[in-house]
């Protein structure tokens, strides 16, 4: 079997399989366990943690099953790489999910979005987290697909080289670097001003406070936007602007849009549980963005070398596993006095 054959083309109907399995679980949510906006506790959230992760490990071994066709050493070695694929996009992607959370938190404290709102703000996010990342995945890919060089020799050795590729690795190298300078210290931004909220207010007048849980609202027969509209479109340009660093760094892990899509919709609708069951413990990952930084710049030297080195998926889903977990261990042992004080008052 080919190596670059996609999923979709070995079963079709996997792809309406994910499409409804991720409908229901979005109508089941928005319409059944969530059709009054309430402040998510601590319970509901690891529930729906375990559930989003459970859905996602039992995908990956669809995976697996999908490309291990007759049990041959040649199918099992390429539904492992298969299988492999999808974790570490999927890890990759729940990794710098999470440095998603640190933002969040600031904006719903610099707007004081209610708490029994951020379910909602949340899930709208989501949904446009969907359609642009199923944008930039598919675009890329083909991208991609049209951008390669002539075979060449250098360095003694014949190679294809990928313009998008190398432009990707030195992005996503140069992302690495800043985000270590940078520290994840986002506290003194003005989300007032930024895209997403100036585009609202381009539209419409905006109300000086929430209105339960609507978007719109009239004040004086004037049809004003609430704030919590400019929060959620906040939240929209947010994923976007993570998306640039996430969506290059999966490209460096497989070319078979399908399982890059996947893997990354289940990292990001399993992102509203994580951020219930993690807003209060955020402090105790203050050096995660230092280990994002290190495996944005992992990937980008992947990127940069695979022409002439190839880092197999096992190896690059064991690198990112372990820079996570030291992270997390260095955050424990070593936490931020700074956000410690943050929390004490």
């Amino acid at each position: 079997m080919d190596k670059h054959q996609s999923i979709i083309d070995l079963h079709p109907g996997l792809v309406w399989g994910f499409a409804i399995t991720v409908v229901i679980m979005l109508l089941l949510d928005l319409g059944v366990f969530n059709k009054k906006s309430h402040e998510v506790s601590s319970k509901e959230a690891t529930i729906w943690s375990i559930v989003w992760i459970s859905l996602s490990m039992i995908f990956s071994g669809v995976v697996y099953w999908v490309f291990n066709t007759d049990g041959s050493p040649e199918s099992h070695a390429l539904a492992v790489e298969k299988f492999t694929q999808y974790q570490a996009a999927y890890w990759v992607e729940k990794a710098l999910s999470v440095d998603n959370l640190f933002v969040f938190i600031l904006v719903f404290g610099f707007f004081k979005v209610p708490k029994y709102l951020h379910h909602k703000v949340l899930f709208w996010g989501i949904i446009g987290a969907l359609i642009f990342r199923a944008i930039f995945i598919f675009a890329g890919v083909g991208l991609i697909n049209l951008t390669y060089l002539p075979e060449m020799n250098i360095f003694g050795q014949a190679v294809q080289i990928n313009i998008v590729m190398v432009l990707f690795g030195l992005f996503l190298v140069y992302a690495g670097i800043k985000s270590w300078g940078d520290g994840g210290d986002d506290d003194d931004e003005d989300y007032s001003n930024t895209a997403g909220a100036r585009l609202i207010k381009r539209f419409w007048k905006v109300s000086d406070n929430y209105v339960g849980d609507k978007f719109f609202t009239i004040q004086n027969g004037i049809k004003m936007a609430t704030p919590l509209l400019v929060v959620v479109a906040v939240i929209e340009f947010t994923d976007v602007l993570f998306a640039v660093d996430s969506i290059p760094a999966i490209f460096a892990i497989s070319d078979d849009p399908f399982i890059l899509y996947t893997s990354n919709i289940f990292a990001i609708l399993g992102l509203r549980s994580l951020y219930f069951l993690l807003a209060n413990f955020i402090h105790m990952f203050s050096k995660l963005p230092y280990g994002l930084a290190v495996i944005l710049s992992f990937i980008g030297v992947k990127m940069l070398i695979a022409p002439w080195i190839h880092i197999s998926s096992p190896l690059s889903l064991g690198i990112v596993g372990g820079v996570l977990v030291i992270s997390v261990l260095l955050s424990i042992i070593f936490p931020d006095k700074k956000e410690e004080d943050k929390i004490e008052e």
